[in-house]
């Protein structure tokens, strides 16, 4: 398991190497290219998309604005960068989505869902990139450890290509998504 190694890495670095520091060179090929934007990146693939069925699970995955479930969903994923903030714009088979990242405190990278912003440790393991959510708040203000969604995310590379895996569970409530696939950069 490898965490990250604080080093010099100038701010103008990709944002995932300047929050993995050395780690960065042991990533696989596919999720270091995926994560190397300088401007815009393009990536399209497919996905299959499970969704929570409780009313609060549905509630909060149209609040987000959760794709709805389904298999074998066109996906695309447009990369933009703009002043040290990456802006995913994703779009599950017509439903669009957006997050932004950006590096964070305590060498987190912090990505916002609307007025959520999720701290999350990058850490690489068996050459599989894990984003492990540690601090949530909403607008601004701190929320409670134990009430914070988890799951499983992680990215990892399956014959030469780029596979995500995106579990969100809220306690109390259960499933919120889950969705995997690929990407190929376009």
């Amino acid at each position: 398991m490898l965490h990250r190694k604080l080093n010099a890495v100038s701010d103008e670095a990709p944002l995932y190497r300047q929050i993995l520091g050395t780690a960065w060179d042991a990533l696989p090929p596919p999720i270091r290219a995926m994560h190397t934007l300088h401007g815009r990146l393009e990536a399209r693939g497919f996905a299959r998309v499970e969704r929570g069925t409780g009313l609060p699970s549905r509630l909060v995955a149209w609040l987000i604005g959760f794709p709805p479930a389904g298999e074998h969903i066109p996906v695309t994923v447009h990369f933009t960068l703009n002043n040290g903030v990456e802006r995913w714009q994703r779009d599950f088979g017509g439903k669009r989505f957006a997050s932004y990242q950006a590096a964070g405190k305590g060498g987190l990278i912090d990505e916002r869902f609307g007025p959520f912003t999720f701290g999350l440790e990058l850490r690489l393991d068996n050459e599989r990139l894990y984003l492990i959510m540690r601090r949530w708040r909403f607008c601004g203000i701190p929320l409670p450890a134990f009430l914070a969604p988890g799951g499983t995310t992680y990215e990892h590379v399956e014959d030469g290509t780029f596979h995500f895996h995106v579990d969100i569970v809220q306690p109390g409530i259960g499933l919120i998504v889950r969705y995997r696939g690929w990407l190929d950069l376009a």
